[in-house]
């Protein structure tokens, strides 16, 4: 991919570097790579990308984990690589990575990762795999907020939340600390509304008492349609960002545009990779920047 890379922007490269040879192959990069000191090459990266990166106050980071695609080595024994990735939305650049063996992994790679990142001021998302008291807890200890998504490993609060909000809608939220924003979306054949919800009554959510920070629930339904067939969705949340639900609303969906931005560039990156292409195994943890396609 960089040797790729290099001759499509090879006038551009031309500019300020001699090259009489032109651009250097595949194997002339692998063999440079496999030389460099892997501390000091990611303090010079760690370095670099803290110079393109803006501070915008506010700014989603959404982790999320990711299974790479053809980046097994059967032959070598090496499973496919998992990584757990932070992702500035607003920058667009990955501001670090830990590497895993498997998906199971991330509730002990995601703290490793954290501590790697300045947070401050910003709202980290983190789907279900992740919403740990523990990680909570580090988040709002480095100046940052999070919104975590609700799943089956956190069954009683997860069932506290939802009847939450059962219990404020069969009142019409009359008296409830609470706002709902819609937004409606066509394109490539489908049709979705979603309505964002969120509540800031917790005395139904006994439970929020263990979780660091926490002062809000938030709700998503969600309705697609594609062709004749429609299908409806809810999902649960809890955060430390109060009520505003422009704000919550922003921090579920960067967290999914991860999908269409990040994770996208690593599926073709890797997929594009031969299939009997044998990859090095990845130190535990590295740093890097990346940036893709806007999505659709």
């Amino acid at each position: 991919m960089i040797a790729e890379f290099g001759r499509t922007k090879r006038d551009w490269f031309g500019q300020f570097l001699e090259l009489p040879h032109g651009i250097p192959a595949h194997d002339t990069f692998g063999r440079v790579f496999s030389l460099l000191a892997p501390e000091a090459f990611e303090r010079c990266f760690r370095a670099w990308v803290a110079s393109i990166r803006q501070v915008i106050p506010a700014e989603i980071i959404a982790i999320d984990g990711k299974t790479l695609r053809r980046s097994h080595a059967r032959g070598k024994g090496l499973a496919a690589l998992h990584l757990v990735s932070a992702w500035a939305s607003a920058n667009r650049v990955v501001l670090g990575q830990v590497a895993t063996d498997a998906k199971s992994n991330e509730i002990t790679a995601i703290p490793q990762l954290l501590e790697l990142l300045n947070i401050k001021g910003c709202i980290v998302t983190i789907d279900a795999m992740g919403c740990q008291t523990k990680i909570a807890e580090q988040i709002i200890a480095q100046g940052g907020d999070d919104v975590l998504a609700l799943k089956g490993n956190q069954g009683t609060l997860a069932t506290q939340v939802e009847e939450a909000f059962i219990d404020a809608d069969a009142k019409e939220y009359v008296g409830c600390d609470s706002q709902v924003l819609e937004t409606r979306d066509q394109g490539h054949g489908r049709r979705e509304i979603r309505r964002y919800r969120t509540l800031g009554d917790l005395s139904g959510v006994p439970r929020s008492a263990l979780w660091e920070g926490m002062n809000m629930i938030g709700m998503v339904e969600s309705q697609r349609t594609v062709g004749d067939k429609t299908s409806c969705e809810t999902r649960f949340f809890i955060g430390s960002i109060h009520t505003d639900v422009a704000t919550f609303a922003q921090a579920v969906r960067d967290h999914w545009g991860v999908e269409n931005a990040l994770h996208w560039s690593l599926d073709v990156a890797f997929g594009r990779m031969s299939a009997g292409c044998v990859r090095p195994r990845p130190a535990k943890t590295w740093r890097c920047c990346a940036t893709s396609p806007s999505p659709d």
